[in-house]
């Protein structure tokens, strides 16, 4: 049984490893999937044709203060309506505390803006949009990271994911009696791209030696998750954030 069937949901960073993964799942419980990306149109396309069930691309810079309502908008336009928002798009800049304090605050400005504000800008337009169609659903992947501190060199990533941890939160909160939902799903190493090129630069316990499992988590489970969490029998799961990182704790 397809379990979203007749259901359109926007996926933010849909061309990346998590972003596709958690598209082809959500297209195999029958979704219409809205595919947002930044730059690689080409493996958009790609994605919307493999997928098919009528989903299309929607381009937006969520690095400016206008690239999130304005794709939101566009995209709304082309869909009629809007059942579910999947914030996935997000950045990891480092900066170290000696480093030039312009370089500082460019690189938290940056991290703010992608990881956080589109995210909340969307989150928004989302609200104003499920308010007028009965309700709908919202899932923030947000991150380990935004739980409990991280590294030094990767600060503005760690508070950044803590802000879309408590929005989802304060969104569930404020907004459940309308019918519109919010969840937060924490992943801890995932294994993509920027994983293995991690492990190969530094090794393979430098992400592993923390995961009591011994694994990253496969884009798939994640998926998965959201496509549980999108499912229209779970509805006290809203507020909740989704731990996704093998029993792995903050160092």
């Amino acid at each position: 049984m397809q379990t979203l069937s007749g259901k359109t949901v926007l996926v933010t960073g849909a061309t990346g490893t998590i972003g596709a993964a958690i598209a082809r799942e959500l297209a195999a419980e029958g979704a219409r999937l809205i595919l947002h990306f930044g730059r690689n149109r080409a493996a958009a396309e790609t994605l919307a044709q493999e997928l098919g069930n009528g989903a299309f691309c929607a381009e937006g810079d969520l690095s400016t203060k206008e690239g999130p309502d304005l794709m939101w908008q566009e995209a709304l336009a082309k869909a009629g309506e809007i059942n579910a928002l999947v914030n996935n798009a997000g950045i990891l800049s480092h900066i170290k505390i000696a480093d030039p304090l312009e370089d500082w605050h460019t690189v938290w400005a940056r991290e703010m803006q992608v990881n956080f504000h589109a995210a909340a800008d969307l989150c928004r337009a989302a609200i104003l949009h499920f308010r007028t169609i009965g309700g709908g659903r919202i899932v923030n992947i947000a991150s380990r990271a935004g739980q409990g501190g991280y590294r030094g060199d990767a600060m503005p990533y760690g508070v950044s994911k803590a802000a879309l941890i408590n929005l989802t939160q304060s969104i569930a909160g404020s907004f459940g009696s309308e019918g519109i939902s919010a969840v937060a799903i924490a992943p801890g190493w995932v294994r993509t791209s920027m994983a293995e090129a991690y492990m190969a630069k530094h090794g393979a316990e430098a992400a592993l030696g923390g995961i009591p499992i011994r694994k990253m988590a496969e884009s798939a489970e994640i998926g998965e998750l959201v496509s549980f969490v999108l499912r229209g029998s779970q509805h006290s799961l809203t507020g909740a954030v989704l731990d996704v990182n093998g029993a792995s704790q903050m160092r």
